[in-house]
């Protein structure tokens, strides 16, 4: 108890200090798009690296990210350590970013973090909610020359076995903005790993990055990634 309580104030009060940073860099009036979000890309993998580093986690990956960027990065979704784990592996590739949310998260307590770290929204109820989002995705692309997004394709937090069905946003945004499609899978149940950090000894996660696919029967083609991921796991 007295465990969880010092790891939720860490994180609360870390983020709080990064939401400061985020509101700098978003409301500056003298730097460019592209600018901003390298910069809100930089802050958000320094946010994750110092959790990962209190939580004594490190992070193995098999396959590598391609150099190319406006990539679409499909991810399975168990936990928030999802978005922390996978922003450190982009810490080390020098990857320019957002993550595509649900507008209940920015409507949360916590949705200034979301906001002000320059993740996209998206209202998924209405329609005028998935025309601003279309159209603020196409404005994004067409003034970061770097920019790659990085979407959960089942929707939401899948705490069965094995990949939920997954929903039509992916593909969708990927074929309206010319998008290549990189498969991750990240191989453990980080709700579990996450309730049970801080680790006295390295807790190790593994991750799997696919090879670039085009974003035609995405979901077909995720599948095949996450059961080549396990089959490399037993060996």
């Amino acid at each position: 108890m007295v465990k969880d309580l010092r790891k939720y104030a860490f994180m609360i009060r870390l983020g709080y200090r990064y939401i400061y940073i985020f509101k700098k860099i978003f409301f500056h009036p003298y730097i460019s798009l592209q600018h901003a979000y390298e910069e809100l890309s930089k802050a958000r993998q320094a946010y994750s690296n110092k959790v990962l580093k209190r939580l004594n986690i490190e992070v193995e990956v098999d396959g590598e990210l391609p150099k190319e960027d406006k990539i679409l990065y499909a991810i399975n979704h168990r936990s928030l350590l999802d978005i922390i784990v996978m922003e450190h592996i982009f810490s080390q590739h020098n990857k320019n970013g957002t993550w595509i949310a649900k507008q209940e998260l920015f409507d949360s307590f916590y949705g200034k973090f979301f906001e002000y770290s320059g993740c996209i929204s998206v209202d998924l109820e209405t329609k005028r909610g998935l025309v601003s989002f279309f159209k603020t995705i196409k404005k994004t692309f067409s003034k970061v020359d770097n920019m790659n997004l990085y979407i959960f394709p089942e929707g939401e937090r899948h705490k069965a076995a094995g990949i939920k069905e997954f929903q039509s946003g992916a593909e969708k945004i990927a074929k309206a903005n010319n998008l290549k499609v990189v498969p991750v899978f990240i191989n453990d149940e980080l709700e579990k790993v996450f309730k049970a950090s801080p680790f006295k000894e390295q807790y190790k996660v593994k991750v799997h990055i696919g090879d670039i696919v085009d974003y035609t029967n995405l979901e077909e083609k995720y599948i095949t990634h996450y059961k080549q991921s396990l089959q490399k796991g037993k060996n």
